[in-house]
C-alpha cells in the first residue's frame, strides 16, 4: 500500500489528519504504527486550534525522521531538516494556498460556529482528505530527494 493510500485509509478511520500522514511513514523509519497515531494524536486540526495543518505536521514529523538531528554537534542534520521543513511548508502552501489550517478551511475552528460551519460545508470530509494526500504527497517527495 502507497503512502497515499495509507493515510487516506487512516484518515477514513477517523484518525486525524497528522496522525494519517504521520502514521503511513513510521513503519519505513522505525516507529511503529500505533506509536506513530499517539504521537500525531494532539496534532490533529491544527492542534484543535486551526494553526498549522495537522497533515503538515504529520508530514513534518516524518521529514523529521528521515533528516532530524539526533546527535549532539550533528550541524548538518539540523541544517538539512531545517531546509526540509522550509522546503515542505513553501511547496505545500504554494498548491494549497496556505498551510494554516483556519485559512485552508476559510473559519475559525476555535469556536462552535467555525466547527459547524466546517461540519455542514463538509470540508473536514471533502477539504481535508485532499489535504491529507498533498501533504503526503510532498513528504514523500521529499524523503526520495
Amino acid at each position: 500500500m502507497s503512502h497515499v493510500e495509507r493515510s487516506a485509509e487512516l484518515f477514513g478511520l477517523n484518525f486525524n489528519c497528522a496522525q494519517a500522514v504521520f502514521a503511513s511513514f513510521s513503519k519505513e523509519f522505525g516507529i511503529d504504527e500505533k506509536q506513530a497515531l499517539k504521537i500525531g494524536g494532539c496534532f490533529g486540526s491544527g492542534m484543535r486550534k486551526g494553526e498549522v495543518c495537522g497533515a503538515c505536521t504529520g508530514a513534518l514529523m516524518a521529514l523529521g525522521l528521515k533528516y532530524g538531528q539526533s546527535e549532539v554537534g550533528d550541524a548538518d542534520s539540523k541544517l538539512k531538516s531545517d531546509d526540509v521543513c522550509v522546503k515542505f511548508l513553501e511547496e505545500f502552501e504554494s498548491k494549497n494556498g496556505s498551510y494554516i489550517c483556519n485559512e485552508l478551511l476559510g473559519c475559525d475552528i476555535k469556536t462552535k460556529e467555525g466547527v459547524e460551519y466546517a461540519v455542514e460545508n463538509k470540508l473536514f470530509t471533502e477539504l481535508c482528505p485532499k489535504m491529507v494526500e498533498s501533504a503526503t504527497l510532498i513528504a514523500e517527495k521529499l524523503i526520495k530527494e
